[in-house]
């Protein structure tokens, strides 16, 4: 299952070239477990290895995708259960692939259910520091999202991660739900988190101070922001009526913005871009109701979004959970486009009361409503919040900056991870003298 460190010569030890460093590029390993449904942290994935590459760095990738396990046998669920606690297959193919490609860091986006947190192990032996994005909260929630039965919860934060075998909360399923807590316990028991991770980002203070108080080292959390790759620039044409951009999923508030608009003036019009288990139910409600004014537009393109969304008066994003860092409103805000937000987790610090947005009460239809139709009723407060927005977007979500902030946690874990080297030659040339 594992094999000790010191059976291997680091690999930082035996690219000791002088490749590291402020301004000279980098060999970066990407590890990635994907969704069936692109998501944002596919996205975000795709943007930062981008990132990367664009400035001249190495990028290598370990990539597997939930597709495998549709041609997995119906009984080999005990088996699946056991790879998400720990895959040797992965960690092996890992091994490999870092002896091969030698990088000075890997940077893991999501290693459940196919990879598993025995892949960190392979980078220890082999002495690469590790950096983890934080994109949800799988590591303390099986449900990754502290949420069920259309609220925050965070039972499994509070109580036991195993409230989530009894609520069936992954995939309304005890059996897997049994699955992953038990992928959560041993790896908190085992100190996988604590000491195999050399540096975790979160998306906003707000998930970061939440991580912390579910247990990971203060000093080992740092925040990065999500950002937009490419500007896409402010349309100064007229702008017209609302749009919601996401997943078509309870989480993200979606029966909210729906009740909503059955309360608003009908000069207020919307356009729902996106597609999820939701998109069925949406589009008999917004028949049912007469809501000639909501416009179900499905999963769109990025470029057809974006001219969306540069066109729009306002971005709507409803959530009902602990959201980390919504993609959408970083692009909202490149556009120069203004956000009403719910007042709930990162949102509330993201987005900017009266003056990149509005915040209105999670859940509250009404709430959502009034807040529509006030801006309808101020266009000139909403231009200057969109002209905010965009400057906030040029301060914070630039590629620019975020690949500083990016290349500033690589240099450090690097650092730290030679440090223990460079005490060890010392020591050795004293016994040595």
């Amino acid at each position: 299952m594992y094999q000790s460190p010191h059976r291997h010569k680091s690999i930082l030890a035996q690219r000791n070239d002088g490749r590291t460093g402020s301004g000279i590029p980098m060999r970066v390993l990407i590890a990635h477990n994907a969704y069936q449904q692109p998501g944002g942290e596919d996205t975000v994935l795709n943007t930062e290895r981008d990132l990367l590459i664009g400035a001249g760095n190495e990028v290598f990738e370990y990539l597997r995708h939930n597709s495998e396990i549709t041609s997995e046998s119906i009984g080999s669920n005990i088996a699946l259960g056991i790879r998400t606690v720990w895959s040797s297959g992965s960690r092996n193919e890992l091994y490999r692939l870092l002896q091969s490609c030698k990088p000075d860091v890997v940077h893991f986006h999501n290693t459940f259910p196919l990879i598993s947190p025995a892949a960190y192990y392979a980078c220890r032996d082999l002495g690469i520091p590790v950096v983890q994005t934080l994109h949800n909260y799988r590591l303390f929630c099986p449900a990754a999202a502290f949420f069920r039965d259309g609220k925050v919860c965070e039972d499994c934060l509070e109580k036991s991660r195993w409230q989530a075998v009894r609520h069936a909360c992954y995939r309304q399923s005890r059996s897997a739900s049994a699955a992953v807590a038990a992928m959560l316990s041993f790896h908190h028991w085992y100190g996988t988190w604590t000491n195999l991770v050399n540096c975790y980002i979160a998306l906003s203070e707000f998930s970061r101070a939440k991580f912390i108080e579910a247990g990971l080292p203060s000093e080992k959390v740092r925040v990065k922001p999500n950002f937009v790759l490419r500007d896409s620039g402010v349309d100064g044409g007229p702008r017209e009526g609302a749009v919601f951009l996401g997943r078509l999923s309870e989480e993200k508030g979606l029966r909210t913005l729906i009740q909503a608009w059955t309360r608003v003036n009908r000069n207020c019009s919307l356009r729902v871009i996106g597609d999820g288990p939701l998109l069925n139910e949406m589009r008999s409600e917004i028949s049912r109701s007469g809501l000639s004014h909501v416009r179900l537009d499905g999963r769109l393109s990025r470029e057809e979004s974006l001219t969306v969304l540069r066109g729009a008066k306002v971005l709507i994003h409803p959530s009902n959970c602990y959201e980390n860092f919504p993609m959408a409103i970083a692009e909202a805000y490149a556009c120069g486009t203004p956000v009403i937000a719910s007042r709930l987790g990162a949102m509330q610090e993201i987005v900017h009361d009266g003056r990149t947005g509005l915040h209105f009460t999670a859940g509250d239809a009404d709430d959502l409503a009034k807040k529509v139709e006030w801006a309808w009723a101020h266009p000139d407060e909403m231009r200057t919040m969109g002209r905010n927005a965009r400057a906030e977007y040029d301060a914070k979500y630039t590629a620019e900056r975020n690949y500083n902030l990016l290349l500033a946690i690589y240099e450090q874990v690097i650092q730290e991870a030679r440090e223990p080297l460079a005490s060890d030659a010392r020591r050795a040339c004293h016994v040595a003298d």
